[in-house]
């Protein structure tokens, strides 16, 4: 298995894909992060677009977690992990649940590793590269469930009621502090927008969740807009949500609170 590679990051988009939300820029590992993902890249990582460390995937070409984790438990999925202390303090706090953090930038990837190794942390693994190639590539869409339902007249009617949940699919997506792109003729590069949110949705379970945070107001109201649109979501609280105490604070976060940002957190529930 070969060692990841930024070089995804710095050639130009064709024509006919998807535009990036990530910016492809550069920064040096350090030693100690290089020696963290030379030891435990192997185990503990993959790529999304280099053949030399390749996706696992099943015999059908989906995402195979059993080999990847080593059992088979919920499966949540965190795009844009940064250098990894939301997703090391998660799972550690979490551990009947499977971790998949997904980041373009090798830095934190190798951060990341340095932090599940010294917490001894085996939730977790971590994915170099675009996360909606990944999801359209190797993560199958769950169709919507009808529920069925008895009419006045005594006859089963298929209706878009609230489904209990469970069945296949990613148990939850984190999308904390996305590339906020602020200006208007970049936004929409922006993460979160409809036709990603459809595409985000359509891998949850039904009864999965799809958490987003950030500290850019306009952001998070069109965020909330687009979430809101989506027929398959519902909000889970009327609006906004206070910081969830599950969801710790990253010492990026901490300095936008520092400066005054107003953090804002979102969370919806695929109900069908």
């Amino acid at each position: 298995m070969s060692l990841p590679s930024d070089a995804f990051r710095h050639v130009a988009a064709r024509p006919h894909e998807p535009l990036r939300t990530f910016h492809p820029r550069r920064a040096p590992l350090g030693r100690e992060r290089e020696d963290a993902l030379r030891s435990l890249w192997p185990r503990l990582g993959f790529s999304v677009h280099d053949a030399g460390s390749p996706v696992p995937r099943t015999a059908e070409g989906s995402l195979d977690t059993v080999a990847l984790f080593g059992r088979s438990a919920p499966l949540v999925l965190e795009i844009g992990s940064g250098m990894g202390e939301t997703t090391a303090a998660m799972a550690a706090a979490d551990p009947e649940r499977d971790y998949l953090a997904v980041e373009a930038h090798l830095p934190g990837v190798a951060n990341l590793l340095g932090l599940l190794d010294r917490g001894g942390l085996t939730n977790v693994r971590v994915a170099h590269g675009d996360a909606l190639e990944l999801l359209r590539t190797a993560i199958p869409a769950v169709p919507p469930r009808p529920v069925a339902t008895t009419t006045a007249q005594g006859r089963d009617a298929v209706v878009g009621a609230m489904d209990p949940g469970g069945g296949p699919g990613l148990d939850a997506v984190h999308v904390f502090f996305p590339d906020p792109w602020p200006k208007a003729r970049h936004h929409k590069r922006r993460l979160v927008q409809p036709s990603h949110v459809a595409l985000l949705r359509s891998r949850l379970r039904v009864g999965g969740t799809l958490h987003c945070a950030t500290d850019w107001v306009d952001y998070a109201d069109a965020m909330l807009e687009a979430l809101t649109a989506d027929p398959f979501l519902e909000n889970t609280a009327d609006g906004f949500l206070p910081r969830p105490a599950h969801r710790p604070v990253t010492k990026f976060e901490q300095r936008g609170l520092d400066l005054g940002h107003e953090v804002r957190d979102l969370v919806f529930r695929r109900f069908r």
